[in-house]
């Protein structure tokens, strides 16, 4: 598996698990400096480990929509560039604010992912999206953000059934999601998040030529 720079590979509680380098967030073990990677709390961490060819590098531009408390963008800002953060819930975007305190690249936003018109004044061309949002029509957001990616950019997805419909067989939801999200999308890699995220599902696509933004 191929690791962004800046993110390793190292041992906490005898177990061999992805790190990154930088200020705790959430109480998670560190070791000189560096800090384990959580794939059970991460969407990101999961695609890692699963081993999905994410493309990331180090260094890019980020877009992350849904950053919740802070937990998964703020690895990301360790190894990334700029870093956008969208964030809708007020308590969440509170610790968001903590996690990106000592973290000069990593840029809060209190707005809503469903809604990039209230935040497209501020953010530049993105090299990635990242997407983890708990809501109905995740397709459609990560459709209404591809304005900001880069013809070469990636969508980095992941699709949690029960939040798009919690009474449907989760293999559905995500070929219905699929599907709308090919109306701008080139879908490259999918993978489940299991065991890390039941009924969730991992999305890798680059954005179609010729699609409407």
């Amino acid at each position: 598996m191929s690791l962004p720079d800046g993110v390793q590979r190292r041992t906490f509680e005898s177990e061999d698990v992805l790190s990154t380098e930088g200020q705790p967030v959430y109480g998670e073990p560190t070791a000189d400096g560096w800090r384990k990677w959580d794939a059970r709390r991460s969407k990101l961490g999961a695609m890692l480990e699963t081993g999905m060819d994410t493309g990331l590098h180090g260094g890019e531009t980020v877009l992350y929509l849904g950053a919740a408390a802070g937990t998964t963008v703020s690895h990301v800002a360790d190894f990334a560039g700029p870093t956008y953060a969208v964030e809708f819930a007020a308590r969440p975007a509170r610790d968001l604010l903590d996690a990106a305190e000592p973290r000069g690249n990593l840029f809060p936003l209190l707005k809503d992912a469903r809604k990039p018109e209230t935040y497209a004044h501020v953010v530049e061309p993105v090299d990635v999206v990242i997407q983890d949002v708990a809501t109905r029509g995740q397709a459609k957001v990560a459709l209404a953000n591809r304005q900001f990616l880069a013809d070469d950019g990636r969508l980095l997805l992941a699709v949690k059934a029960r939040s798009e419909d919690v009474a449907r067989e989760p293999d559905e939801v995500f070929d219905e999601v699929l599907e709308t999200l090919r109306d701008g999308y080139e879908v490259r890699e999918t993978r489940s998040l299991e065991p890390f995220h039941e009924d969730h599902l991992g999305v890798v696509a680059t954005p179609r030529d010729g699609a409407s933004q």
